[in-house]
């Protein structure tokens, strides 16, 4: 019986991180959250954590710094990439993302630009060697 409790518990915390996937750009909160899990706000906190590892708060902070990255690599501008990711403040978005990354926006997008660059140069030399020796393309 206890088992089948586990998994009972482990579906509704996976039904609340699939909603963080889902809403990540929205303006939600830790309610919302252990709403979908139907948990109290501390319970789920610490089931969530015991499974990913990151609160929920910061699951939601990395996912969303996660699609900035994407979104910059595409050429999006710093602004818009903060609002796609349910960031408003373009202040608070730069200091989370240099917070979790250690560059901010700018020169992230920046060092994206020129290592793009550098592959379509010569891109063999973004190839793992041992690959490029087994495929014979190096000696």
């Amino acid at each position: 019986m206890e088992q089948y409790e586990k998994i009972y518990l482990y579906k509704r915390v996976v039904s609340a991180k699939l909603f963080i996937d889902k809403f990540y750009a929205d303006s939600i909160d830790l309610d919302d959250i252990a709403d979908q899990a139907n948990f109290s706000k501390f319970h789920f906190i610490r089931l969530f954590k015991s499974i990913y590892g990151l609160t929920p708060k910061n699951y939601l902070i990395h996912l969303r710094i996660e699609k900035a990255k994407e979104l910059l690599r595409e050429g999006h501008s710093i602004l818009a990439t903060g609002l796609m990711v349910g960031l408003e403040s373009p202040t608070s978005f730069a200091g989370m993302f240099k917070k979790i990354t250690g560059q901010t926006p700018s020169h992230f997008q920046k060092s994206e630009t020129i290592r793009k660059n550098k592959i379509n140069e010569h891109p063999l030399q973004f190839i793992p060697n041992c690959f490029a020796e087994t495929h014979g393309w190096k000696k």
